[in-house]
């Protein structure tokens, strides 16, 4: 069944969703094998002389970080490169990158990495236009003034960042995960490499993987979900769970590589603009609790959220068991809800994700507190299923 006839029955299905006047944010977007050289000149056309490069020592171990310094040096431009990042980036570590931006006059941000280095390039971006402590933005449009151009650089294949109006940003403090949103953290110009994720490790080409096929699921169910983001939602979906196990078998498969590219970028155009769900409300908090993989913890939260929003109401599920072939079309919706959740947990036991939270060192203990800052994420507010506390708890027990 092809994407299009599946987000004709979604769109049916929720015909409310064809009454709104819906926005859809997005960059300026090149893409390809070979792009990387676009990124310079993107930071030209924007008036760039300085600009800052926010990357991580694993990349910079890669060999990207000196192709790309290059290539901005080429164009006569000043490039600052700044590392200072850990995974999972932390309230300081922007703070101490703002400092660089500050004190050796930059003048444009570029983010050369995964999901920690681009958010943690627009959270120094908000820092340089508004001034203030990173923490001072949590929530939605809490950044007033105007940021500085932004230009991303993907280096995973998953997370979205590139596109998306989100930035999430560990408060070392609280030891959580929060979320800014707001229209100016969209990149102004993403530069989508496909050679840039050969790369990836195993577990991270798993767990970005598994990140976007997340986004895109949510992005179906969600409230704010509308025919255009749904369009974006369902390539994404039916994209990852046909590649991304031959991005492993075969890291160098540039037709595979590609493909998870652009489902990466689909999931990430759908879920900036029908923004998520219980699973990523969830997944910040153990994420900032334990410094873990972000797409990891959605691999295992993923099927049981699935799961329990099904039992309020499966028909959200019905467009993405038919987009993967799962649902002939007088299946029931509550079976076609459960074959989704089987199948993403099959796929991600098949790319190594950990059975259970217990695994990944979440104790019974710390259910409670986990379950109350869930529903104080933003991603909770378009969960398709209202909820409390006891009703996560129970989700983060099944998922133990």
């Amino acid at each position: 069944m092809s994407v299009e006839s599946v987000v004709g029955d979604a769109a049916a299905a929720r015909a409310s969703t064809l009454n709104r006047v819906v926005k859809f944010h997005a960059p300026e977007i090149v893409f390809g094998p070979g792009a990387t050289p676009e990124a310079a000149h993107a930071v030209l056309r924007l008036g760039g002389v300085r600009p800052l490069l926010v990357t991580d020592p694993g990349i910079a171990a890669a060999g990207w970080v000196d192709v790309v310094a290059a290539e901005l040096a080429d164009c006569g431009l000043e490039p600052i490169i700044w590392d200072g990042l850990t995974p999972n980036p932390k309230d300081h570590e922007v703070a101490a990158g703002f400092e660089v931006y500050r004190d050796r006059e930059c003048d444009v941000v570029v983010g050369l990495g995964g999901g920690s280095v681009m958010d943690a390039a627009k959270a120094i971006g908000t820092l340089a236009g508004n001034g203030g402590e990173i923490l001072d933005f949590e929530g939605v449009d809490q950044a007033s003034r105007p940021i500085p151009p932004l230009v991303m650089m993907p280096t995973t294949a998953g997370t979205g960042a590139d596109v998306s109006q989100f930035c999430i940003i560990t408060d070392s403090q609280r030891g959580i995960k929060m979320t800014i949103l707001g229209r100016s953290l969209v990149p102004d110009i993403t530069v989508i490499d496909p050679k840039l994720l050969v790369t990836m490790p195993d577990w991270l080409s798993a767990a970005t993987g598994l990140d976007a096929l997340t986004h895109g699921v949510e992005a179906v169910v969600s409230l704010a979900h509308n025919p255009l983001t749904d369009h974006h939602a369902l390539r994404a979906v039916r994209a990852v769970v046909d590649t991304l196990e031959r991005t492993l078998d075969d890291p160098n498969d540039m037709a595979a590589r590609t493909v998870m590219a652009q489902a990466a970028l689909d999931a990430g155009l759908a879920f900036t603009n029908a923004i998520l769900g219980a699973a990523h409300a969830m997944s910040h908090q153990v994420g900032g609790m334990l410094d873990l993989p972000h797409g990891q913890i959605n691999g295992v939260l993923l099927p049981h959220v699935i799961r329990y929003n099904a039992e309020y109401d499966p028909h959200p599920y019905l467009p993405i068991a038919r987009s993967l072939g799962l649902a002939e079309p007088s299946m029931p919706a509550s079976e076609a809800a459960v074959l989704v959740a089987d199948r993403i947990a099959q796929l991600a036991a098949s790319v190594g994700v950990p059975t259970g939270l217990a695994e990944m060192g979440v104790r019974v203990d710390d259910i409670d507190r986990l379950a109350k800052q869930s529903l104080e994420d933003a991603c909770m507010a378009t969960n398709p299923r209202p909820s409390t506390v006891s009703e996560i708890a129970d989700v983060f027990r099944a998922a133990l």
